[in-house]
């Protein structure tokens, strides 16, 4: 296991990363521009969430900021399920960046657990 010195050496942050790109790529043709703004926004919110705490002074400042992190890939999950309904994108696409928010959003909680555990 590499020691993790920078955010940009968390996976969650790298993964984060990817989910980003590929909602802006999703959505990059979309005119619901309220939508677009607000799902792009939520994506970047977990990314950026995870770096602004990692580079705070305290364990229980990252973990707050992981907690918002978290929510954001719950946010992004939701939003997919909208933009299936209105077929904005596919069935296939939503259930794919539904399933990596997920996979974000269990690391994120891990992290969240093990820095709560060590600074109870």
């Amino acid at each position: 296991m590499e020691k993790v010195e920078t955010f940009e050496d968390l996976r969650i942050w790298q993964e984060a990363r990817t989910l980003v790109k590929e909602v802006y790529t999703d959505f990059a043709d979309c005119r619901d521009f309220g939508f677009r703004g607000q799902i792009q926004n939520a994506a970047v919110s977990i990314m950026n969430n995870t770096a602004e705490g990692f580079e705070r002074a305290t364990d229980a400042d990252f973990a707050r900021f992981l907690d918002i992190a978290k929510g954001s890939s719950g946010e992004v999950r939701s939003m997919y399920y909208t933009a299936m309904d209105l077929k904005y994108v596919s069935e296939e696409t939503a259930k794919q960046r539904q399933t990596k928010a997920k996979i974000v959003a269990s690391g994120i909680g891990a992290l969240i657990k093990h820095l709560r555990k060590k600074n109870p």
